[in-house]
């Protein structure tokens, strides 16, 4: 869990808790002992706002197959009766 501040805290030490979030990441604000909102830097706040990598992006992406060899079995195909 985030470092904890209550409501009345946070509002009068609002500028120790921005430079907090900052510093340490996502701090916890809380309200008659339950967590209301957490602060969190901008950066983080926008990492989660991008939508996940498309499956099909990520096998189109130049250079996926760059190093990739694909070795072909040379034997025959085998033959199957199906009678």
């Amino acid at each position: 869990m985030h470092p904890t501040w209550a409501l009345q805290d946070a509002k009068n030490q609002f500028s120790e808790l921005v430079e907090t979030a900052l510093r340490e990441g996502p701090q916890t604000v809380t309200r008659r002992g339950q967590a209301v909102v957490v602060v969190v830097p901008v950066a983080t706040w926008e990492a989660t706002q991008k939508p996940p990598p498309r499956l099909k992006d990520w096998l189109v992406r130049p250079g996926l197959l760059d190093d990739v060899t694909l070795d072909r079995d040379r034997e025959p195909a085998r033959v199957v009766d199906l009678s």
